[in-house]
């Protein structure tokens, strides 16, 4: 069983390793928020796919270790409260997102920022679990078996409630001791949100893009 995965930017400035990979739950994000991020980021090849969907590893923070370039690590959101999303700034590869709550001990890493040096997405992590948002989808989303997704939540929820009983949400590399963000986040104006709302809108509805059981909801907050 592989025991580390390898995170790397595209251009190699930025690494960071992931410990016990297979620990991750895979699930693939229709939501129009992470299509904005991807078009924010000026559209990565290969972070969206056909019908809009990115695929993420939930796993816990204190598993991820950086190894070098950790000053090209930014971060932004979509509003004032919103999810936080990592990326590098040398090569705007998307890393992953976390609440802004450290209690809530939670990336999603993004598939494009790991190298698989040969192997598989599913050798690393296994096959996707879930796939949610569906309504938001660019296309024909995946589904989700009933079993498989809701094993999927409760082997995430789980997780979750360990690191937080345990106190191992302390230990969060994307925050300070303190509890704050390591990088000051960017926060998009409504007008700058709006303009990225209108690009994935534009999308899902096959038009030109302006220029710059049922597949389950889940809210992201931005």
């Amino acid at each position: 069983m592989k025991s580390t995965q390898a995170i790397r930017c595209k251009c190699g400035a930025f690494e960071a390793a992931l410990l016990y990979p297979k620990r991750g739950t895979r699930a693939v994000c229709y939501c129009r928020d992470c299509q904005a991020f991807a078009h924010f980021l000026g559209l990565p090849d290969g972070m969206l796919d056909g019908a809009g969907g990115t695929d993420i590893v939930a796993v816990s923070p204190r598993t991820v270790q950086f190894v070098r370039g950790v000053e090209n690590l930014a971060c932004m959101s979509l509003s004032r409260n919103g999810t936080l999303r990592w990326y590098t700034s040398c090569c705007h590869t998307p890393v992953g997102n976390t609440p802004r709550d450290t209690r809530l001990s939670h990336l999603g890493l993004v598939h494009t920022c790991m190298d698989f040096s040969g192997v598989s997405m599913d050798d690393s992590f296994g096959p996707v679990r879930m796939y949610v948002n569906g309504k938001s989808a660019t296309g024909k989303p995946g589904r989700s078996s009933r079993v498989g997704f809701f094993a999927a939540i409760l082997r995430y929820l789980g997780a979750v409630a360990w690191s937080r009983l345990s106190g191992g949400y302390r230990v969060n590399p994307f925050f300070t001791s303190s509890g704050r963000p390591r990088v000051e986040p960017r926060v998009l104006s409504h007008g700058e949100r709006a303009s990225l709302v209108d690009v994935v809108r534009a999308q899902g509805h096959g038009d030109a893009l302006p220029q710059s059981p049922q597949t389950p909801d889940v809210h992201h907050p931005g």
